[in-house]
């Protein structure tokens, strides 16, 4: 069973219905006592890192995560805000502290003088560094889509499993043992992104 953490941050419906195209057993809850009986579990988010926290802590689901995550090995994937939230802090309307599952910051693309826009949207490439179960049978250089406005920059380059480049590289993805991420959205990647669903669905750790 696919356990999906609802904290009020945006495209649940999405990622579920991605994983049930998929075959898998899926269940969409912001309770700890539904979500412990998931094999593995999905943190998405759209929207901003500090109301993120806000939400996870006020019904104690960060204290749940951590348990789940870090205490007993249990399998995350936190999807673009919900990858972001695993950093020590983001500093998106002021400074944030965020999961810490993941030694890092949450900064703002700044890429005005280059003539970029922000938020970032849209397909680009990303490239594969290391070893990440997420991406067995993909390509390197596929496209993922993307919406964000900010990145994770982690302390430890080892925890960076995929980079992209928009005005300079940024991490597309991140895995730290059974704690993986992708800042581009699988649910919206079309055939790619379903396999990294399905990828994540399969592995064994």
């Amino acid at each position: 069973m696919i356990g999906i953490v609802d904290y009020g941050m945006g495209n649940l419906r999405s990622v579920a219905k991605a994983f049930e195209l998929l075959g898998a057993e899926v269940i969409v809850s912001g309770k700890p006592e539904e979500l412990r009986a998931a094999e593995k579990l999905v943190l998405p988010g759209v929207g901003a890192f500090g109301d993120g926290m806000a939400n996870l802590r006020r019904i104690e689901l960060d204290k749940f995560l951590e348990g789940e995550v870090l205490g007993k090995k249990k399998p995350l994937l936190g999807i673009c805000l919900g990858m972001q939230l695993l950093a020590r802090e983001g500093f998106e309307r002021g400074r944030n502290t965020g999961l810490g599952f993941i030694g890092g910051k949450v900064a703002k693309f700044e890429l005005e003088a280059q003539g970029l826009k922000v938020p970032h949207v849209g397909w680009n490439e990303v490239r594969f560094i290391g070893e990440n179960p997420l991406f067995k049978g993909l390509k390197d250089g596929t496209c993922f889509y993307f919406v964000h406005s900010y990145h994770m920059v982690c302390d430890d380059k080892k925890d960076v499993s995929a980079v992209c480049d928009y005005g300079h590289e940024f991490a597309a993805a991140v895995r730290r043992g059974n704690i993986f991420g992708t800042q581009f959205h699988p649910e919206k990647s079309q055939e790619a992104g379903l396999r990294v669903l399905e990828n994540y669905m399969d592995m064994q750790l």
